[in-house]
């Protein structure tokens, strides 16, 4: 974006999604449009499980992040930080965005830099609307998709209480379903025997 549509990006209401109410949210989601292009990237629960059980999952969201370096072609980009290291996390984005940009990562850009903010909203909008499909076409109420949500983990708690795999439309490496997930029995040698 250019320097001299930060001040939109601002009036428009840009800043750490976090900050902002749902409905704030979504307000500010909609005055975006007039502003600049709202892109995002959406990950299977299965692919991000992948990356847990390996213990990559900055590698996915380093690579998610320059999908859309290479998509939108900026001269710069900013982003936030997901690796404790923000500035190895900025040449790993760099590299897989082709290393033709110059990326800036830093911890709490969401919160510091207006367009990372913007970001932030269009990323958390999209996440909350998607939640909202699931739960139509589950026919459900399951709460946020948040960890500190309780209808959420009451949600997950059910989905899972029949002890069978974990639903397509959930990741199994989520903390929260690992906690509400029930044991397995253990299965004794008698159970092997025809």
């Amino acid at each position: 974006m250019r320097d001299d549509r930060i001040p939109t990006l601002v009036g428009a209401g840009a800043r750490d999604s976090k900050a902002l109410s749902p409905g704030a949210r979504s307000t500010v989601y909609r005055r975006l449009a007039s502003v600049g292009e709202r892109r995002s990237v959406a990950i299977a629960p299965k692919t991000i499980d992948r990356y847990v059980e390996r213990g990559r999952l900055n590698e996915l969201e380093a690579e998610a992040f320059a999908r859309l370096v290479r998509a939108l072609r900026p001269d710069v980009a900013y982003v936030d930080a997901c690796d404790v290291d923000a500035a190895r996390f900025g040449r790993s984005v760099a590299e897989r965005s082709g290393g033709h940009v110059r990326v800036v990562a830093r911890h709490h850009a969401d919160r510091d830099d207006p367009v990372v903010g913007a970001a932030s909203i269009v990323a958390k909008v999209r996440r909350d609307r998607a939640i909202a499909r699931l739960a139509r076409s589950l026919d459900a109420s399951i709460g946020s998709g948040y960890p500190s949500d309780r209808r959420t983990i009451d949600f997950a708690r059910r989905a899972l209480a029949d002890g069978g795999p974990v639903p397509p439309w959930m990741r199994g490496s989520w903390a929260t379903v690992q906690r509400v997930k029930p044991a397995r029995p253990a299965r004794t040698l008698d159970a092997f025997v025809p």
